[in-house]
C-alpha cells in the first residue's frame, strides 16, 4: 500500500509541475490526492498503526476491541488529527492575516504607495518598487502583498515588457521578504509552527542572504531598463467618497495592523498558545478601530462592504487549499515510514546541509517551493528520533537553508510559487519569457545568498 501512496504523491507533483501545459488547477490536484492518499492509508491502518505507534495502540486498546472500527477510530483520534491541528492553525493564521490587509486596503491605508511610485526614472522605480513590496511582504501576507501591487502597478505602465519586468521584480522582492520573517510566507510560516524556528533566530540568519541575494537580481536587472517611463495615467486615481478617513486615521490603522501582526511572536513566547490566536486577535483588534473610523457609515452599503473584508478571493483560497492537499499528501506518506527509512538513508551518506539545499532548490523550481518545504519537514524532522543532530534540532541550520533554497529555487521558474502563478494568470507572462530574463538573475542571486548564509553560519 505504501508504493500506492507514493504513486499518488508523485503522480500529483508531477500534475502540479506541468500545471501551465496540463491546465489543472494544483489546488484541485493537491486536495484530491491529500484525501486519496488517506483513504488507502486507512484502507491498511493496522499494519501502520502497530508499526509507527505500537505503545499508543495498546493504550488504547486497554478500552477498545481489536477491530476494523477500533483501528479507524484510532487513526482518526490519535494520528489523523494532529496533522488537522497543524493545517488548521496555519490557515486561520493565513485567514486573519488576509482579512487584516483587506481592512487596511479597503480604507485606503496603503494609496501612499501610489504616490511614492509615480517616477519617470525606471531605475529609481526599481529600487522603490522592490523596497515598498519587500517590506510589506515581510509584515504582511505574501499572496496579498502581491495581489495589492501588481493591481496598483499594472495601470500604472504603458508597455507590455517594463509591464512584465517589474511585476515579475514584484513578485521576487515579495518571495524574499515573506521570506525573511516567520509570519510573512506559509513557508516560514510552517516551519515556526512546527517549532523548528524562533522568530529571533530566523531573523537573524535569514537576513542577510536574502537581502544581498535581492541586492544581487536588482542590480542585474537595473542595466536592462530604459531611461523614461511613460505612465498610463498622469494622476492618482480619485477614491471620492470611497474613502473617508482622515490620514491620521489611516496611519491608525496601518499601526494596529502592522504593529499587531509583529507583536504576534511575542504573544505565542508569552502565553504558548497558538499563533494563529494571535493573529485572530490582531483581526479583532483592527475591525473594531475600523468600525470606530468608519462610525459615520454606519447603515450604508459603503459601511457593509468596509465591515466585512473580502479575504476570501479566489487566489488566497487557492493558495490555502493548495497548502491542506499538499501537507495531507506527505502526511500520509510520513505515516507510512518511508519518509523516516529515507531520513536515516541520507544521514548515513553524509550528506551536508547545503548539498540538501542546492537540490531542494533544483526541486522547489519543478515541484513548487511549498510541496518541497513540506516535503523536506516531514523527511528530516523524525520526532521519534532518540538523538537529533545539532543541524536539524530547532533553530539548527538546515531549516534556514531549506527555507532559503526553497524560496529562491521556487522563484527560479514562473510555476514556482504560488505568487508566480498568479502573476502569469494576470500579466500572461509565458515561462520561456520568465527563463530568458528573470532566471539567470535568480539563479545569481541564490548563488550569492548561499554563499554568504555559509559564511554567516560561522558567525551565530
Amino acid at each position: 500500500m505504501t508504493l500506492f501512496i507514493l504513486a499518488i504523491l508523485l503522480i500529483a507533483l508531477l500534475l502540479i509541475a506541468t500545471e501551465p501545459i496540463n491546465k489543472m488547477n494544483k489546488a484541485a490536484v493537491a486536495i484530491f490526492a491529500g484525501v486519496t492518499c488517506w483513504l488507502l492509508y486507512i484502507s491498511d491502518g493496522s499494519f501502520y498503526i502497530i508499526d509507527r505507534h505500537p505503545f499508543s495502540f495498546l493504550s488504547f486498546l486497554s478500552s477498545h476491541a481489536i477491530t476494523a472500527t477500533s483501528v479507524k477510530e484510532f487513526i482518526a483520534r490519535f494520528v489523523f488529527f494532529d496533522y488537522l491541528v497543524q493545517c488548521a492553525n496555519i490557515v486561520l493564521f493565513l485567514l486573519a492575516t488576509m482579512s487584516i490587509v483587506e481592512v487596511l486596503n479597503n480604507n485606503g491605508c496603503f494609496d501612499f504607495i501610489t504616490e511614492w511610485l509615480r517616477t519617470r526614472r525606471p531605475k529609481k522605480l526599481l529600487w522603490v518598487l522592490a523596497s515598498l513590496t519587500f517590506v510589506l511582504s515581510a509584515n504582511l501576507d505574501n499572496l496579498a502583498t502581491v495581489v495589492l501591487l501588481l493591481t496598483i502597478v499594472h495601470p500604472l505602465l504603458q508597455t507590455d515588457k517594463l509591464r512584465k519586468i517589474y511585476c515579475s521584480v514584484i513578485i521576487l522582492a515579495a518571495n524574499c521578504g515573506g521570506a525573511m520573517t516567520v509570519i510573512g510566507d506559509i513557508t516560514s510560516l510552517t516551519l515556526w509552527s512546527q517549532k523548528l524556528v524562533t522568530p529571533t533566530e530566523y531573523f537573524y540568519h535569514l537576513a542577510i542572504p536574502v537581502v544581498a541575494a535581492l541586492v544581487t537580481i536588482l542590480f542585474l536587472l537595473h542595466h536592462t531598463l530604459p531611461s523614461l517611463i511613460e505612465f498610463a495615467q498622469t494622476h492618482p486615481p480619485y477614491r471620492g467618497d470611497d474613502t473617508l478617513l482622515t490620514r491620521p486615521q489611516r496611519l491608525l490603522l496601518l499601526f494596529v495592523g502592522i504593529g499587531g501582526l509583529w507583536f504576534i511572536p511575542t504573544f505565542h513566547r508569552i502565553t504558548l498558545l497558538p499563533s494563529s490566536l494571535g493573529a485572530l486577535c490582531v483581526l479583532a483588534l483592527i475591525w473594531i478601530v475600523n468600525e470606530l473610523c468608519n462610525r459615520s457609515l454606519l447603515g450604508s452599503d459603503t459601511m457593509v462592504q468596509k465591515r466585512l473584508p473580502q479575504a476570501l478571493q479566489y487566489a488566497n483560497l487557492q493558495n490555502i487549499l493548495y497548502f491542506v492537499g499538499i501537507s495531507l499528501m506527505f502526511g500520509a506518506l510520513t505515516e507510512t515510514g518511508l519518509l523516516a527509512k529515507l531520513n536515516r538513508w541520507i544521514l548515513e551518506t553524509g550528506a551536508d546541509s547545503y548539498v540538501i539545499g542546492i537540490v531542494m532548490s533544483g526541486l522547489s523550481a519543478i515541484s513548487g517551493n511549498i510541496a518541497t518545504l513540506i516535503g523536506g519537514i516531514d523527511i528530516f524532522h523524525v520526532s521519534e528520533r532518540l538523538t537529533v543532530p545539532a543541524e536539524f534540532a530547532c533553530d539548527g541550520q538546515f531549516w534556514y537553508v531549506l527555507s532559503f533554497a526553497t524560496t529562491f529555487g521556487g522563484s527560479l521558474l514562473i510555476g514556482g510559487t504560488v505568487s508566480g502563478i498568479l502573476l502569469m494568470r494576470m500579466e500572461g507572462i509565458s515561462a520561456t519569457w520568465y527563463i530568458r530574463h528573470i532566471t539567470p538573475k535568480v539563479l545569481a542571486g541564490l548563488a550569492v545568498g548561499m554563499l554568504l548564509m555559509w559564511g554567516t553560519s560561522f558567525l551565530f
